[in-house]
């Protein structure tokens, strides 16, 4: 049996040091902001902790970031079941069936993530102001799940692609329609598919910038991406509250990603093993 290669103890050195250098690259603007977030006086001294405060967060709870928060929420919420619901039934469909169009579907889909995002901004707002529906946060799920579903599309066609085809046939023969088949046997197997193209949905939906910008006007249906901007003035920027609404802003995306952490793994190797 060949013997496992040992690195040269400066080949090593230098491989910890650059993964110690890309670890702090990574860490220290988090590190910053939560300092930040509870740090009173000026936010760019060397000191790490002048006086440690917790004003700035009830500055901000007691502002407009508890609506703006809710708002984020249900625009993110939705983007969420709508955009799974869409894409797993489409991924399904290109997976099972050979209808006409199927390929071309898959590629249009693949196709609409070439555009850049200001380039749709026109064509979807026109859509929305024909629907009514310009100024609501049903625009915003919408205009979200066009960024979310052709990408899920792609990868949960690619795992339902791994779950046997017995399983529809076994279906049939209990008397399921295509639809019970799909909903009671093949999605619950999608599980871990499911929880990746969930957690991409939503942090998608919950940092989204440009669309809550061009599609809500009013102050009542800001997001947290449109409303938190009232932090950064033209020539002072209020750094302790902006720093800690965000770190109030990553704890769903942390709380998300706990919750789904267990799945993320098998979801993605096992929508890239066939396609």
């Amino acid at each position: 049996m060949p013997t496992a290669t040992r690195r040269r103890p400066a080949a090593s050195l230098g491989l910890h040091a650059l993964l110690i250098t890309a670890s702090v690259i990574a860490v220290l603007p988090v590190a910053w902001v939560l300092i930040t977030s509870v740090k009173g006086g000026d936010p760019f001294t060397v000191a790490v902790v002048q006086q440690f405060t917790l004003g700035h967060y009830r500055d901000v709870l007691a502002g407009d970031f508890p609506r703006w928060f809710a708002n984020s929420l249900v625009v993110a919420g939705g983007t969420t079941v709508v955009g799974v619901l869409l894409a797993a039934t489409a991924g399904y469909a290109v997976s099972r069936f050979r209808f006409p169009g199927h390929r071309p579907l898959m590629w249009m889909f693949l196709v609409t993530q070439m555009f850049p995002m200001a380039i749709l901004i026109a064509p979807i707002y026109t859509i929305l102001v024909r629907l009514g529906l310009i100024d609501t946060l049903p625009a915003l799920v919408l205009a979200n799940c066009t960024i979310s579903v052709p990408f899920c599309a792609w990868m949960l066609k690619g795992y339902f692609d791994t779950v046997p085809v017995e399983i529809d046939e076994a279906g049939r023969m209990d008397g399921l329609t295509p639809f019970g088949t799909f909903w009671r046997l093949v999605l619950p197997l999608a599980r871990p598919g499911l929880a990746v193209t969930a957690f991409y949905s939503f942090l998608t939906a919950w940092g989204e910038v440009a669309y809550a910008s061009r599609f809500v006007t009013s102050q009542q249906r800001y997001t947290l991406a449109v409303g938190m901007q009232s932090y950064v003035g033209q020539f002072t920027t209020q750094w302790g509250l902006l720093t800690a609404a965000s770190v109030l802003v990553m704890v769903p995306a942390v709380a998300m990603f706990y919750l789904v952490q267990r799945f993320l793994v098998g979801g993605l190797t096992a929508g890239g093993t066939k396609g």
